[in-house]
């Protein structure tokens, strides 16, 4: 998939709180359980609030590589696209086609939603243990995709929450462009 400009344009790297993000939908990088634990998927059902717990119940978690939608309830965002992305065990246990997996559901679910602006974290790559450069470049390259065949989607948002995964997500971007330049050429 290439990288034209109207791609890129879709595309914005940040730094910061997901859970602060005024978009459409935020996407949480969840257990299988559904029902909270640490880091960014703690951080979303702190800020959502009770109701959030509560319609997760109801959806008898979700499979590693898969991806459910509930309500936002307290965020700014109207929807929450809970993924669970897949534990790093060296990546022989098809870890990339998982995490891929993830971000292919998220769009999908996405577009079903009509959904126009969408922030992801970076899936698996705190308590999961996924090496961020490679998780950059899945996230980066599955999105490319999803942009070049779903012009409702205006924006994309990378929310890194620290400096150095940032820089991956930046640096995966600039990769990103330069391979969609060489398809092209």
């Amino acid at each position: 998939m290439s990288m034209n400009g109207k791609i890129t344009d879709r595309i914005d790297i940040i730094q910061g709180d997901i859970t602060r993000q005024a978009v459409d939908a935020v996407v949480n990088a969840a257990n299988t359980t559904l029902l909270g634990g640490s880091g960014v998927d703690g951080a979303i059902h702190r800020a959502a609030g009770p109701e959030l717990l509560k319609e997760c119940q109801t959806l008898n978690g979700c499979p590693t590589g898969e991806a459910k939608t509930t309500k936002g309830y307290q965020l700014p965002a109207k929807w929450i696209i809970h993924t669970v992305g897949p534990v790093w065990a060296g990546g022989g246990r098809g870890e990339a086609d998982l995490l891929a997996s993830c971000y292919r559901q998220c769009f999908a679910l996405a577009i079903s939603r009509r959904i126009k602006t969408i922030a992801f974290p970076s899936i698996s790559t705190g308590a999961y243990r996924f090496p961020v450069e490679r998780a950059a470049g899945i996230a980066l390259r599955e999105t490319a995709s999803a942009l070049g065949i779903n012009a409702d989607l205006q924006k994309v948002v990378f929310v890194c929450f620290d400096g150095r995964t940032y820089e991956c997500y930046r640096n995966a971007l600039a990769e990103e462009m330069k391979r969609g330049n060489n398809e092209r050429g």
